[in-house]
């Protein structure tokens, strides 16, 4: 373990791992016996959980993050790249070895993700006494959708402490994602599967105890769902070129995060959510990087005017 114990404004619960970025002509990748990729092939820390934490912490939000990682150099990227950041990581041991995947980046920025799932089995649990004592000292817990933190669902809405989570690409029928729906008070996810976004929308708000439901839909900005009321949140401008569209979705959720826990309005944070998202998809894949609280507020501003 390492890191400290303070109390955490949010606690962000799984999704721990490293990525290898490959950069290539296009996609989808034309089958060929070679390529080869003068921008190098490199490894780097940093899966949902890690983005997340990493966009909180750069908000100036006390973040911790807890999940299991491996006895392997995977593992120390994890914990180096917590240490550098200031992020208080709570590591539990993983014998299948700490997660991974696989990036495919084409030259508009759009991602193929290879997930290796070896590295993970059904039974793999948090201590219900650690999970409990993280999640008393904090406002907020954000919740990755792995196996662990299926099965810590419960457990946390016993504590009462609000949630959130991110389905990701879910299409709307897959029903390993309807538990993850159902018990967040916040919900995101990203319109890129659904055919009707606003119905799959409403169907999580009506079945679950969000209040909160928002789609992220690239380019085109976001659906937001907030008291039953749908509203459509415009893209922000990026600012810098578009090189790798990975993280975007965590960058949103951290900054709506942070604006929902300093007050504002749902509307304020999907906005903060979308220049915080435009801002990820301006850094290199093979770089851990998140806006700061000042540059998020002064675009916001600008925006705003």
């Amino acid at each position: 373990m390492s890191g400290q114990a303070d109390a955490a404004e949010v606690l962000v619960l799984g999704g721990a791992g490293v990525d290898t970025i490959i950069h290539v002509p296009e996609l989808p990748l034309p089958y060929a016996d070679s390529y080869m990729i003068d921008s190098g092939i490199r490894t780097r820390a940093g899966q949902t959980g890690d983005f997340v934490a990493l966009g909180l912490a750069a908000l100036g939000l006390r973040t911790h993050h807890l999940d299991l990682l491996g006895d392997d150099p995977e593992g120390d990227l994890v914990r180096a790249l917590h240490d550098e950041h200031g992020i208080a990581l709570t590591a539990l041991p993983q014998p299948a070895g700490t997660k991974r995947a696989v990036n495919l980046v084409g030259p508009d920025g759009r991602r193929l993700s290879l997930y290796d799932t070896s590295r993970a089995h059904p039974d793999d649990r948090f201590p219900e006494a650690t999970l409990r004592a993280l999640a008393a000292t904090s406002r907020h817990v954000h919740v990755t959708i792995t196996q662990p933190c299926a099965h810590a669902l419960p457990v946390l809405r016993e504590t009462g402490v609000p949630l959130s989570t991110d389905l990701h690409d879910w299409d709307g029928e897959n029903p390993y994602h309807e538990p993850f729906a159902y018990a967040a008070d916040v919900v995101f996810l990203s319109a890129a599967a659904l055919a009707d976004p606003e119905r799959t929308m409403r169907r999580i708000a009506e079945r679950g105890r969000a209040r909160t439901v928002v789609a992220t839909a690239g380019a085109e900005g976001a659906h937001l769902l907030a008291d039953g009321e749908l509203t459509r949140i415009p893209a922000a401008d990026p600012p810098a070129p578009v090189v790798d569209s990975n993280g975007a979705g965590d960058a949103f959720a951290a900054a709506f995060l942070y604006g929902r826990l300093s007050g504002e309005p749902p509307e304020r944070c999907a906005r903060y959510g979308a220049i915080a998202g435009a801002h990820a998809c301006t850094v290199p894949a093979a770089r851990a990087d998140a806006i700061g609280r000042d540059e998020l507020l002064r675009r916001a501003a600008v925006a705003g005017r």
